[in-house]
């Protein structure tokens, strides 16, 4: 890893994420508390809005992917994606009710589509198969650094007397610094002169993608979204001010994480560091159903799931990069976000409904036993392979 030096692109996308991260994490801890406590939404709204979100996400995460290897220039797909979210996040402090929320994340995750699938190619493209793991191990990181940044600004902010609105309109000055940074820094990669396209046919993709790709897709049912982590914590005696710095202290493990697990899965390789992460996060969710009201094992659990979490996002990542070809990696990127993000939003609503109607330990029980059937379908794809 010392031997390595990241080329500029992997440098202004990794700033651009942390920026961008601060921007979003600013909102992100509050958003629970302000969707129960002020617009009186119930688990099950806050399920539709973040299934909902990342299913739009994934959607057009396949469509820029496609873009990307059509010759669409992935610059202006980046740019217009992190300008779309920065420019509509923000306005979350006017809302009034529920659904306009709901609105807003929708707008606000159409940007995050539009730019997904054309940077990870664009990280995937930069360096050799031997270093992907580290390239986007350090991008993991610096994108959890500005999570991590984000609710301390957070806390402060609320620590001055601002209300919980005036800090999400706060978050308009990193949202502005992300596109300076991107319109200064990012260059066109050197143009590739596009091959047709394959169509988009399951049984062309590589059959170790095919594992990954079916086995995220079960793990996005299973997935538990951030919102009801921190209404978990809430629930579970935690203050709201103390939301934040809990936020930020997972961002910070996670921060820490990435670029050793990406590390690692570049020298042992990318399927044990997947699977073991999943085994150890489908273990945690199990214990954090059955937790109720103990604030340091509460701690000790939220920030141990963010480090499960950060052990496999690396890597899954690169083995995509490593399994597509040159000319395809933007489509098998936008395929892979597909299938998990349009497996997250009946998740998210399974799992606000089983929360709402047989408690939060049935909904963490559920997601466990998900998540180990899909660790063991990920081997069993992997062995075939």
């Amino acid at each position: 890893m010392a031997r390595l030096r990241l080329p500029r692109t992997v440098w202004v996308l990794g700033f651009a994420s942390l920026l961008n991260d601060t921007a979003s994490e600013m909102i992100a801890p509050l958003l629970p508390v302000f969707l129960t406590a002020v617009l009186g939404a119930a688990p099950a709204a806050i399920g539709l809005i973040e299934g909902l979100a990342v299913a739009t996400a994934s959607v057009l995460q396949l469509v820029s992917g496609r873009l990307a290897d059509r010759g669409v220039s992935t610059r202006w797909l980046v740019l217009g994606g992190y300008g779309a979210s920065n420019l509509v996040r923000p306005l979350i402090a006017l809302a009034w009710a529920w659904p306009v929320v709901l609105l807003l994340r929708f707008a606000d995750r159409i940007g995050k589509g539009l730019r997904t699938s054309p940077r990870d190619a664009l990280l995937a493209g930069a360096v050799e198969e031997r270093h992907r793991g580290v390239v986007f191990g350090f991008h993991r990181a610096m994108d959890h650094g500005g999570a991590m940044l984000g609710p301390l600004l957070a806390f402060g902010l609320l620590q001055a007397g601002l209300s919980t609105p005036q800090v999400f309109a706060a978050s308009v000055v990193p949202g502005a610094l992300v596109l300076l940074c991107l319109g200064l820094g990012l260059r066109e990669p050197a143009a590739i002169p596009p091959a047709p396209l394959a169509p988009l046919r399951w049984g062309l993709l590589d059959r170790r993608i095919r594992g990954l790709i079916g086995a995220a897709g079960l793990l996005a049912v299973a997935s538990v979204p951030d919102a009801f982590l921190v209404l978990w914590a809430y629930q579970g005696g935690i203050e709201v001010v103390w939301l934040p710095l809990l936020w930020a202290a997972a961002h910070a493990v996670r921060s820490a994480i990435s670029i050793p697990a990406g590390y690692l899965s570049d020298r042992l390789g990318r399927i044990p560091v997947v699977t073991g992460g999943w085994l150890i996060r489908a273990g945690l969710l199990a214990v954090m159903g059955a937790v109720s009201r103990d604030g340091t094992l509460l701690w000790g659990l939220f920030l141990a799931y963010a480090g499960a979490t950060a052990c496999t996002e690396g890597a899954e990542r690169a083995l995509i990069g490593d399994r597509a070809p040159p000319e395809q990696k933007g489509t098998a990127f936008g395929i892979y976000y597909l299938v998990s993000g349009l497996l997250a939003l009946p998740g998210a609503v399974l799992f606000g409904g089983l929360w709402q109607s047989l408690g939060q330990g049935s909904a963490f029980a559920v997601a466990a036993a998900i998540t180990l059937i899909g660790a063991g379908a990920f081997v069993h794809q992997a062995r075939q392979g």
